[in-house]
């Protein structure tokens, strides 16, 4: 079989797709990285997989330029004569799906790890934006020959609004987690502690959150938070993330380094900063399902987060973390503070994060739901 994974990011492939190409491989398949060419291009060939390069504009709305992007796609395509190809991320699915079509592509297979930003408020811009994502959405599926889903929110969305029909949805919960890698026992305690000595939290309770320092991540509501718990000397709080230069919901260096939060900006030692922590926070409103919650879940680190879509999946209520309404620093804070006071429910929380990280997001497992949905497409079109 020969299938084509399609991104508009060599980056998003090499590292959310990679395990499943490399299972591909394994198997025998002749696997290309579809992709503009990136730092990661050329990396895919030590895995036997062939990359191929097209052009595309990230953040282009002019449609000469679109429709450019999408014969771009289709002379990628075209000489591949690929039995499969997966596409990822919006303009992807969009464009590909288009593309495969002409190129004769025998199964299309989409993937929708969210909706994005555009469903976070209902403001008249983003109402709009949703209905052009939503008839653009309802064409190509209708031309797909099935669609990913990360959490069931979304496809239930889309499949009331009469965007998708059922038997194109298919849930595989999360890109998975490499949970040997995250896991403590592999963590050198006496590196932990040299860790958070530099960084001036010895003796401190950790509270960290990892992400993109944008308003839609919760980002005020972790330092109002932080801003109540202040009177607490031990809690600590900590933000790892950069700005989102030209993004307009990003919050600026000023209020990061203001207020009782420490912003440490990017950093590649997210492991290291995970085992430090003792409580781990995403106050988001919105997302797929999040990385960052399956890490610290599998870190085995009692979660507070959201009760919205993508979050909720990774966390049950009272089992490994709490869920909380969005945009509520006051209640954020109170589950902060009571996890804070309590050493022994974020033991009992952290070790249910293992376990429910092992046992439904574990990369292994994820991989394999991907193969069994690959050969059930391919069997229904009659390649092997």
């Amino acid at each position: 079989m020969k299938i084509g994974f399609l991104s508009h990011l060599d980056m998003n492939l090499y590292l959310f797709r990679l395990p499943i190409m490399q299972r591909l491989r394994e198997e025998g398949h002749e696997v290309y990285a579809i992709c503009p060419k990136g730092d990661k291009f050329d990396a895919f060939k030590k895995y036997g997989i062939i990359p191929v390069a097209y052009e595309i504009s990230r953040s282009s709305l002019n449609p000469m330029k679109e429709l450019k992007a999408i014969y771009n796609i289709y002379r990628a395509l075209k000489p591949l004569d690929l039995d499969m190809l997966h596409t990822f991320t919006a303009k992807p699915n969009i464009y590909g799906t288009i593309a495969g079509r002409w190129a004769s592509v025998p199964v299309i297979l989409n993937l929708v790890e969210g909706l994005g930003s555009f469903y976070v408020s209902d403001s008249r811009k983003n109402r709009m934006v949703r209905g052009v994502i939503e008839k653009l959405y309802t064409f190509v599926f209708s031309q797909s020959d099935g669609v990913v889903f990360v959490n069931s929110d979304d496809p239930k969305y889309l499949g009331n609004k009469g965007v998708i029909s059922k038997e194109k949805i298919h849930i595989i919960k999360s890109v998975g987690i490499d949970t040997e890698r995250f896991s403590m026992d592999r963590i050198d305690t006496a590196e932990t502690e040299r860790l958070k000595e530099k960084l001036g939290l010895k003796d401190k309770v950790v509270v960290l959150m990892v992400a993109r320092a944008i308003w839609d991540k919760g980002v005020r509501e972790f330092y109002e938070a932080a801003q109540m718990l202040k009177k607490e000397g031990k809690v600590q709080f900590v933000l790892v993330g950069d700005i989102d230069e030209g993004n307009p919901s990003s919050a600026d260096a000023a209020f990061l380094r203001s207020g009782e939060v420490l912003w440490l900006g990017h950093r590649d030692d997210i492991v290291n900063l995970t085992a430090m922590c003792d409580i781990y926070v995403l106050p988001s409103y919105r997302e797929g399902v999040p990385r960052t919650l399956l890490e610290a879940a599998s870190m085995a680190r009692p979660i507070v987060t959201t009760d919205t879509v993508g979050c909720r999946e990774v966390v049950e209520d009272g089992y490994n973390g709490y869920l909380i309404p969005v945009r509520n620093a006051k209640i954020l804070s109170q589950k902060i503070q009571y996890l804070a006071e309590n050493s022994g429910i974020r033991e009992v929380m952290g070790k249910n994060g293992r376990i429910l990280a092992e046992n439904m997001f574990d990369i292994h497992t994820v991989v394999d739901q991907y193969m069994a949905l690959y050969r059930s497409l391919m069997k229904q079109k009659g390649i092997r």
